[in-house]
């Protein structure tokens, strides 16, 4: 179908020009945008009770609404669950992003308005493709189908006409016509809750088409490649897929995944693109394929500001700097006002604006000094990894501090595809790379007067898999916590392990 791929790549790379103003127009975007929200948000319980009818301008809108967390926010949004409207946003909401994270067990339920699917959600996906044809003229990946890695919770009736889903179901439910062309698999299969059963499926459903391309989070897009080469009896992916050339992914980290990935995708003609997207919006995605850091997408109904997590002072998008760590707050067209979403992003550039996510500004390790985050850790896995020819499959670290002193050590947990032959080598590249990227720790490891050298345990194969089943977290964005200052995440992982006696398939 060559006359269909040229027909469709030319319909994306429409989206060129304004991808390009979202690039050169940032700030102007951005101040007219918060007008926006403001007088569309006048009228509703929040915005009477907090003023916005005396808001004139960024300095009147910080002063008015303080910047809040989830359980902050939470007794707007309790009303909204049980019906009622015009309560964060005029617009009537009738789906909630029902999301619970790395942070917390408990489930959070986040407004999605029919605005912010049109002009956030759905325009992020659009604008994804738009990229990729503008970079890879000659793509074919019109003459094929993508296939999209949900979550495993369909939608589910809460009252009165209110559902709550996975962000990625809310999506598949209100999805336009073009995408459930232009993808697989079928909404009965996508929208299935047992996970196990529901790889199976897909599997079985995607081995048989010509698949291009694949949206997912690179953990559970693994689990159904594996579940394709089993089905399929083969280990090569151009088997089953010839003409794939595309995967898009997002959630976490891809550093970890990488070498794993390359050594499927072999092809010259493969492409990766990261989006950052979450159930609260699409905030930003890979325009430039030959570098790592993601273009901030301005003109998508959210509003961007960004707390220094060292100054705790909070900043418009035209005051950030580059280098400098920031937690992210928005206001969107779903009625989240001056939300702090909980993930951690340095600016690359700001001439366009460029970010990197550094990870949760709840998950890092700080209980020596060391300031050690996720993207650290990231960078240091995959550095060992490379020198010691083995691959990583999941991991998670924490601090332990030594009986009676002062000083402690790392205790990591990693569950190897490939072993590393000698895991001494791994632990010492591990240690050598951290040091090289974090001057923090570098100085707590100092003669081990502060920080001893880490400690590796390695896991047992399929243990990550059975703590997120355990937990009901199986697929979509559910992800591993990487690291925290406590141990609510590791020892449950290590006892589990201890109990695990047979190798997991």
């Amino acid at each position: 179908m060559p006359a269909l791929n040229d027909l469709m790549c030319w319909y994306f790379r429409q989206r060129q020009n304004r991808i390009l103003k979202s690039k050169t127009d940032a700030i102007y975007l951005q101040e007219n945008l918060l007008s926006e929200l403001i007088q569309l948000g006048k009228n509703t319980a929040f915005g009477k009770e907090h003023g916005f009818t005396s808001i004139q301008n960024k300095k009147t809108f910080t002063e008015n609404i303080p910047v809040r967390s989830y359980h902050e926010i939470y007794p707007w949004i309790d009303k909204m669950l049980k019906g009622e409207q015009n309560i964060l946003w005029p617009e009537k909401i009738n789906w909630f992003a029902k999301s619970s994270g790395t942070s917390s067990a408990k489930s959070k339920f986040l407004p999605v308005s029919k605005r912010s699917l049109n002009v956030c959600h759905f325009r992020g996906g659009r604008d994804v493709l738009a990229s990729y044809c503008i970079a890879n003229p000659d793509t074919k990946i019109f003459t094929g189908r993508g296939v999209i890695i949900g979550g495993s919770h369909k939608p589910v009736e809460m009252a009165n006409g209110i559902h709550a889903g996975d962000v990625s179901a809310v999506m598949m439910e209100n999805m336009p016509l073009m995408g459930r062309l232009l993808n697989s698999p079928k909404r009965s299969i996508a929208l299935m809750d047992e996970w196990e059963s529901k790889i199976q499926a897909m599997a079985e459903a995607t081995a048989k088409l010509n698949v291009t391309m694949l949206f997912g989070v690179p953990s559970w897009a693994m689990v159904l490649i594996k579940k394709l080469f089993e089905i399929c009896e083969t280990n090569n992916i151009y088997d089953i897929w010839p003409n794939f050339e595309l995967f898009v992914h997002g959630g976490v980290s891809f550093t970890p995944y990488r070498h794993r990935y390359s050594n499927i995708f072999t092809s010259n003609n493969m492409q990766y693109m990261e989006t950052y997207n979450a159930s609260e919006g699409f905030f930003a995605l890979q325009d430039d394929l030959q570098s790592d850091d993601l273009l901030l997408m301005t003109d998508y109904g959210i509003y961007y500001e960004f707390e220094d997590t060292v100054s705790k002072k909070v900043y418009p998008l035209a005051e950030v700097e580059t280098n400098r760590e920031y937690s992210m707050i928005i206001s969107t067209t779903s009625g989240l006002w001056r939300y702090r979403i909980g993930d951690t992003i340095q600016f690359t550039s700001i001439q366009p604006f460029k970010i990197k996510i550094s990870g949760r500004d709840t998950h890092f390790i700080n209980v020596f000094g060391e300031e050690l985050v996720v993207a650290n850790a990231d960078k240091a896995i995959d550095e060992a990894c490379r020198k010691t020819n083995s691959t990583v499959k999941e991991y998670t670290v924490s601090a332990r501090l030594m009986n009676g002193e002062h000083i402690g050590y790392h205790e990591w947990l990693i569950e190897f595809e490939q072993k590393p032959q000698n895991t001494s080598d791994f632990k010492f590249i591990l240690d050598q790379s951290l040091q090289n990227l974090n001057s923090d720790y570098q100085a707590k490891r100092y003669k081990n007067m502060v920080l001893k050298a880490p400690e590796i345990h390695i896991a047992k194969n399929g243990l990550f898999y059975k703590w997120l089943e355990n937990q009901g977290k199986l697929g979509g964005q559910h992800k591993v916590p990487r690291m925290s200052n406590k141990r609510e995440f590791i020892d449950p992982l290590l006892k589990l392990n201890n109990q695990l006696t047979e190798i997991m398939p």
